[in-house]
């Protein structure tokens, strides 16, 4: 069983940073692939960027990238997301996600909210 925990969220304006943070427990980020997916209010919730902890491969949705970096620290046990240039858009909550393999996911965070103000 694998348990993630959000934190980091917050209220930024449009144009600032913000970083995510989500930490892993029950598994070692070595050996499981992980994500960052966010929901805005009224929408579906949708994929950001993907990390393998095994490889470190990275994979983002066209928007976010140039902008966004995920990255993991394997002697914490955590998956951080920076997040810069934020746009208005983007106010969501943002989830953290973890699975056995890449880009399939089991296991989900509760959240952090988001705010990006214009």
């Amino acid at each position: 069983q694998v348990q993630l925990v959000e934190s980091g969220g917050g209220l930024v304006q449009a144009g600032g940073p913000l970083s995510l943070f989500c930490a892993v427990s029950g598994r070692p980020f070595s050996s499981i692939a992980m994500a960052w997916f966010r929901q805005a209010p009224g929408k579906e919730r949708e994929f950001v960027a993907a990390i393998s902890g095994s490889s470190g491969r990275t994979y983002y949705t066209d928007s976010v990238k140039g902008r966004f970096t995920i990255a993991g620290d394997n002697a914490k046990n955590t998956v951080y997301l920076q997040m810069l240039s934020l746009k208005p858009e983007e106010t969501a909550v943002y989830y953290c996600a973890a699975g056995v393999k890449w880009l399939q996911y089991e296991y989900w965070g509760q959240g952090t909210q988001v705010t990006v103000s214009s």
